[in-house]
């Protein structure tokens, strides 16, 4: 009696003997998990790549190589380029275009060169960005579609008890099992995302701090070029 009720309470076998529902919001949190945790690793080693990448043309950048060289080395590497060598790239073109131009006020010259940067740096951050929004959306919803499957479960539990004469624990214990596999899937998919989205998130904050100081001395940079 007590191996019987072993292979019966085992987890392969409840998830085998739930009902229809309640097997397809656990294979959607399966789903959703595995999907998240791919882009948690993928997106871990995307960040670390653009701070590294962030940190060393900083350090080129500082120590006073000619910006006419940088640009040329930017250019020639632009699809291997960090995001703020892209930005870099794009204010400095747009610059030397103005500057070409006989009689073009440094006033505007600025202004364009600003807002070339900053339509890089939005888009640099929209592809950093990518794939957050998943990860927040498996964090905030996974919980939920395990409570359904809970809800369901428990129900399935209940109604099986109007057929019976006299109810036991025998009876609920199965149904109550699969409703709480359905929780702890929820939970097992949402946590790792929430994680992962608010540490990637500030990632995401600092990463666009460094790119707006960088910005500002930039365009400081150039405006003196201007002046001279």
């Amino acid at each position: 009696m007590n191996l019987t009720v072993g292979q019966d309470m085992s987890l392969f076998q409840l998830i085998g003997s739930a009902s229809l529902p309640v097997q397809l919001v656990m294979l959607l949190l399966v789903i959703a998990s595995l999907m998240s945790w791919w882009y948690i690793f993928r997106k871990l080693f995307v960040i670390r790549e653009a701070e590294r990448q962030c940190d060393e043309f900083e350090n080129v950048f500082w120590k006073g190589t000619d910006l006419n060289a940088l640009f040329q080395s930017a250019a020639a590497s632009r699809h291997t380029a960090g995001s703020m060598e892209r930005i870099f790239e794009a204010g400095f073109r747009e610059f030397m275009k103005h500057r070409r131009q006989p009689g073009m006020d440094t006033g505007t010259a600025m202004d364009s060169t600003r807002r070339a940067m900053r339509a890089t740096y939005q888009r640099e951050m929209d592809r950093l960005e990518s794939h957050l929004s998943f990860l927040a959306t498996v964090g905030s919803v996974s919980p939920y579609v395990g409570l359904f499957g809970t809800v369901w479960g428990i129900m399935n539990s209940f109604r099986g008890l109007s057929n019976v004469a006299q109810a036991t624990i025998s009876h609920v214990a199965p149904g109550i099992a699969e409703a709480l596999i359905a929780t702890a899937m929820g939970l097992f998919a949402a946590i790792p995302a929430v994680i992962a989205y608010n540490r990637y998130a500030s990632s995401m904050d600092r990463l666009a701090t460094r790119f707006e100081s960088f910005m500002e001395e930039m365009s400081n940079v150039l405006q003196r070029q201007a002046g001279g």
